[in-house]
Parts: C-alpha cells; structure tokens; sequence
C-alpha cells in the first residue's frame, strides 16, 4: 500500500457523543451507560472516523524542523548534557525515534482522533516496554517510562508502538513485507485484546497481568532454540537485576561508610561535580524534596520510608529523550551500611503531547504538578507499582520551580535487545507490547466502545501498517535534517556515553 501524506492545521477531534477521557471527564460517565449504550459509542466514533482513515499521516502545514523542536527543549536542560542527548541520538535512524517523542507529538496533534480517550504512556516505544517486579517479588512484563503520560486518544499510543515497529525493522535489515507482517500482527493482538478485555469484569480487567513465567511458556512454544537465545538473555538480565544488585554495582565503602561509585559522565557523586557551598545547598534542597515527598506516599509506606537516612547522591545520566534533565541518585541507608536504599528523583516536565490533546478528552481536574501527572499516570496504567513511587515540587533549583517524581533506582526494570530481533522474534514482542498496552487503555477508557470501534476486522491493523510505513520514512527525513544539523554545528553532540 502506498503511504499517504496530508499537511493540515491544528488536529481535531472526531468525537462520538459521550466520547471518553481518563480522570473523571467523560469516559467515567461513559462508563456509567449500559453497555449497549457504550458500544453505540464506539459505533459512532467508527462512523466518525472509521478506522482505515487513520492509515493517513497527517502533518501540520506549520510543522517545525526536528532541530528546533531539539534547539527548544535545550533550553530548560542541564546545558553540558545536551550533547549527550544528541550523541545518543545519532547512533542511529531508531535512536533518534526514541528520543525524537516531541517531534512525533507534533504531528500526531495535527490528525483527526477517534474521540475515545484513555490514560496514555505518551512514548510507547518497544523500548518503553520490559520486565519490572512487584512488590510481591513477581517478575512481570510492563509499561517501564511514562514521563510522557497523559490522558488523551489512545491511538496515539498505538501509532507510537507501530511506527517503532516499522523503524526498529528497517535498521535490523527486515525486508519491506516482513516488516508490514511484523507490525500487522501485533495490531491485531491488540484489537483482540481489546475486544477480550471488553468483555471482562471491571475487577478482572484490574487484575490482568503477564506474569513472565507465563510469558516465557508461551513465547519458547512458539520458538526455536536459536531464538530463544535473546529471550534467556533478557530473563537472565531481570532474575540477576534488582535493588540489591544495583546497589553493589554503584556503591563502595569508603572510610567514612557507605557512599556512591563515580561512573563520569554517566554518574557523578555530587561531591566531585559541585564546590562545597553549591553542594550543600543542593542537598539541603535533595533532603528537603525528599521530606516533603512522602506525603505522597500512602501512609504504611511513610512508615517504611522513615527507616532510611540519607547518606550521599549523585546525578546520573537517563535514557535517551530524557538526557539533561536533572536526575539524581540517592543512598539512604537502613538498620546500617548493609541496608541500602536507592532512589531515583527525576524532573518532570510538562508532557510533549500535553498542548496537542484535543479539548474534548482532557482531564477535567489537571493533577497538581508534572510530578503527579506522571505518578498517578503510571499508577493507572501499570499491573504493579513501585512501594516508593511519589512525587514532588520544589522552589529554589536553578531560580525555578522544578517538579520530580521518586521511585527504587532499576527494581529489576529490564528491556529486550530490540536491536538483536528477527523478524519472527520482532513480531512476538510487538504482540506481547500490544497486548500489555491494551490492557493499560482499559483500565482507563471505555473499553467497551473502544472494542466496538476496532471491531473484529482488518481495517484498523492494517492502516497502522501503512501509517508506520510512511512514519518510518519520515522518520528517516528528520533524522538525516538532524545528521545535517550536527555536522553543520548548529547543534552539539558528544558520542559514545
């Protein structure tokens, strides 16, 4: 199928009456209908805008080049880290994607949406998916970054997931059909999905959960021994990873006890990247953050929390979008030096889709602070939550107002190598990523219209193959803007960290 590409305006909604939204707007009324009355919903937003309409990438008539929507995020980030981000991004056409979420936010604001909201992960990357743990100790496979969440049209999410799809085979070398095959598949999965979900009690939709023990049986029935290889290699990475293992990694016994290791420029000590005044003036704000963050944490988990004191910190280098913003690491210490705690406390801006949202399916009441916007996302979206995940703000950093969420530093949250995938292998983890990503819209949305807009057809499926398609290859125009803008040196990069 050919790609088709239109240049509009600002996005509008298409939505059915009633049309749904996370957080108290009117998918909790929807929800209220019978259900008859919900799937009259969906019948109406499938009318609206039927399905084999969102093959088309729409883009905006205005739409900025990829560099300045870079060259506007510097601005509010950690200047010396900023090539960095941009070192990390040229790695590859992939790279760039994963770290590009603003570009395709800007885009995706510019089409019609189906006008049925639900909670999103905002960048739902392959890479965004893996393996956590729960609190019970279960390894089970997630959602693992929602710095983007928010509520809106939950095809976005979907589009995210398939162009990635489209972009991750074509830099391992999959032919154009192979591809179309690997992200036809796991759309389907996610219709099916959706439709089984659509179907279930409200309680046993909460509950769902891959369990990767269950996952495990069911990918190697599917598979044959030499691909196999990078599934043991992922599984073998979650069962050795975790709080403790991290621990040892980053820290050392020093004469003064416990403290945190220097890995430059990945992690600095604070102690080695701050004069003296700078340094205790920041981790009098640390401490100060961390004092006031435990109000939002429900009360038998304070009590847990203030087991621990603090000992040292230092800033550490995330991701790949996420390079320069400010993210610190920070030791607390229990009954002694053999009871450590590691906390991530990482800034939270404002989501990239968060002014492309059509009015119709914003939350009613916006949470307090970006903090909580990405806590209270990830809490309706995730199977299992992390005990110590909160969120606050806090004045005086830099002369601003930052928001941060807190969680456990890499509690077993561990990644498939998308890079190492065949075609085959690609398609099952899309399939597993689109299931997983299902179920997280019907925790929020109406799931019960969202069913009957999908329907049991090809239609949508097969427009998001040939969405990501020509994503992909608009994907590969910015990227090469961007190589331009680099090697011009309008832009700084600094590559291999």
């Amino acid at each position: 199928m050919s790609a088709r590409i239109t240049m509009v305006g600002a996005g509008k909604a298409s939505p059915a009456p009633g049309s749904a939204r996370a957080d108290g707007g009117p998918a909790y009324a929807s929800r209220r209908l019978a259900p008859a009355d919900r799937a009259r919903l969906g019948l109406a937003a499938r009318a609206a805008l039927p399905p084999r309409e969102q093959a088309q990438l729409v883009l905006p008539s205005n739409r900025p080049d990829p560099v300045t929507l870079l060259e506007r995020q510097a601005r509010s980030r950690i200047a010396e880290l900023v090539p960095v981000r941009h070192g990390r991004m040229m790695v590859s056409p992939l790279a760039f994607f994963q770290g590009n979420a603003l570009g395709m936010a800007t885009d995706l604001g510019a089409a019609p949406v189906s006008g049925l909201g639900a909670q999103l992960c905002g960048d739902a990357h392959l890479s965004n998916f893996g393996v956590s743990v729960s609190p019970e100790r279960r390894l089970l496979f997630d959602i693992n970054d929602f710095d983007e969440t928010v509520a809106g049209p939950w095809e976005w999410d979907v589009k995210r997931l398939a162009a990635s799809l489209a972009v991750a085979g074509r830099g391992n070398g999959f032919s154009r059909k192979e591809r179309r095959k690997c992200v036809l598949e796991s759309i389907r999965r996610y219709r099916d999905a959706s439709a089984e979900f659509g179907t279930m009690r409200a309680l046993d939709v909460w509950y769902a959960r891959a369990d990767i023990d269950e996952v495990e049986a069911a990918l190697r029935s599917k598979m044959t021994s030499s691909r196999r290889i990078n599934v043991d290699e992922t599984l073998l990475r979650a069962r050795g990873s975790g709080s403790l293992k991290a621990s040892a990694k980053l820290t050392e016994m020093t004469d003064d006890g416990v403290r945190l290791k220097a890995y430059p420029p990945l992690m600095v000590p604070i102690a080695e990247c701050l004069p003296d005044t700078d340094r205790e003036e920041l981790e009098s704000g640390v401490k100060e953050l961390l004092t006031l963050y435990r109000r939002s944490l429900p009360p038998e988990r304070r009590d847990l929390f203030d087991q621990f004191e603090f000992v040292d910190m230092a800033r550490k280098l995330v991701g790949v979008g996420s390079v320069g913003t400010r993210c610190w690491i920070v030791l607390l210490r229990g009954r002694d030096d053999g009871d450590p705690l590691l906390l991530q406390v990482k800034e939270a801006e404002p989501s990239v889709l968060k002014t492309m949202v059509p009015t119709v399916l914003r939350q009613r009441s916006a949470p307090r602070n970006e903090g909580e916007r990405v806590v209270v996302g990830q809490r309706l979206m995730e199977a299992a939550n992390d005990v110590f995940l909160g969120w606050q703000r806090v004045a005086g950093f830099d002369g601003r107002t930052r928001d941060f969420y807190v969680r456990q530093l890499r509690d077993t949250k561990v990644s498939a190598a998308v890079e190492k995938m065949d075609p085959r292998t690609m398609t099952m983890y899309g399939q597993l990523c689109s299931w997983t990503l299902a179920r997280a819209h019907a925790r929020s949305g109406d799931r019960i219209a969202l069913a009957t807009y999908l329907n049991s057809d090809d239609a949508f499926p097969e427009a998001m193959a040939e969405y990501a398609e020509a994503y992909a290859d608009q994907n590969e125009r910015d990227y090469r803007v961007f190589l331009d803008a680099v090697k011009s040196g309008r832009l700084d990069a600094e590559s291999g960290l």
